[in-house]
């Protein structure tokens, strides 16, 4: 269990003990709220500090308005747009920046609210879609969405409501909401009943109305519009994100090119040598080139370095 959680956790399991409601009390200000940003790695302040900084404004999960910080470098009219993940910043996919702005993209990142140098305590996949929107109101149809984790699981959930992308891009990326709530779960170690007192908390709070808002929050149950391609990267020892997750995404999207790596784990596949050059290809390739692939493992051992990058997404 997390540090952050241990305590929380003793809480919620003995409120839970008393009543499943009393449980889910007690768990709901812990999810969804977000730790303490971690500072940008030395090895991205350089790309950091050549970005063109602005803020955006989005509702906020709360609906009281966040201001997000945005990141942008490179110009010209071709527009790819990286969504960072969980406990993650921008900063974090500086290397694809680096690969993409070579290209002669323009490429855009941002820190999601309560991350990086968003402010703000707590947060949801609603307030990336929100972002995604914004983002295409100023710059148009994206050529490709990159999105880690989390944020990967936002750019499809977004594609697929409508978010206007040329292709997508995820690497360690959830298929799901409720792999959210089961990690939670395992984190504060509470039973069934308490998590599904949460779940109807948290519909109730911040989806007035909706019954189930992580029905649709799923690349499962909303996979991509026909024609849309989709590259699938994650490793096999990803302790985060189970590699079994890139297979339910390929499954709801047949034709997804999918890359399995070992050695890489949730993180440091960011900035490998071998994953970046299959992003570059993947993104700047001819839409007749964008086949159905098979899976391609690549052993720690043949795959070119990664960079050992302390970050959490």
């Amino acid at each position: 269990m997390s540090t952050a959680l241990r305590l929380p956790g003793a809480a919620v399991r003995a409120a839970g003990t008393f009543s499943p409601r009393a449980g889910a009390a007690v768990a709901m200000p812990f999810f969804a709220h977000v730790a303490k940003p971690r500072p940008v790695h030395a090895d991205d302040a350089p790309t950091m500090s050549l970005a063109r900084r602005r803020t955006l404004r989005i509702p906020g999960v709360d609906r009281r308005g966040v201001d997000v910080v945005v990141y942008e470098w490179g110009r010209g009219p071709r527009t790819v747009v990286l969504s960072h993940g969980w406990l993650g910043r921008a900063s974090q996919l500086s290397a694809l920046v680096r690969e993409l702005t070579a290209e002669g993209y323009r490429v855009v990142a941002f820190d999601g609210p309560a991350h990086g140098d968003t402010g703000g305590r707590h947060t949801y996949l609603v307030d990336w879609l929100d972002v995604f929107a914004e983002l295409q109101q100023r710059h148009g149809r994206f050529d490709a969405i990159v999105g880690h984790s989390f944020g990967g699981l936002a750019a499809l959930v977004g594609v697929a409501g409508g978010v206007d992308a040329a292709r997508v891009v995820t690497i360690s990326a959830l298929a799901d909401a409720d792999q959210i709530l089961r990690g939670f779960q395992r984190m504060i170690g509470c039973s069934d009943a308490v998590m599904a007192q949460l779940r109807r908390r948290f519909a109730a709070r911040y989806f007035p109305g909706d019954a189930d808002p992580f029905a649709w929050l799923s690349a499962v149950r909303r996979p991509l519009p026909d024609g849309i391609p989709l590259l699938i990267a994650h490793d096999e020892g990803d302790r985060f994100v189970p590699f079994g997750e890139s297979a339910r995404i390929a499954a709801a999207n047949p034709g997804a090119r999918v890359m399995a790596t070992t050695g890489f784990g949730h993180n440091r596949i960011l900035a490998a040598d071998a994953v970046l050059d299959a992003v570059v290809d993947f993104v700047t390739a001819d839409a007749a080139d964008l086949a159905p692939a098979p899976v391609r493992v690549l052993p720690a051992a043949e795959a070119v370095r990664a960079k050992d990058a302390a970050v959490v997404g």
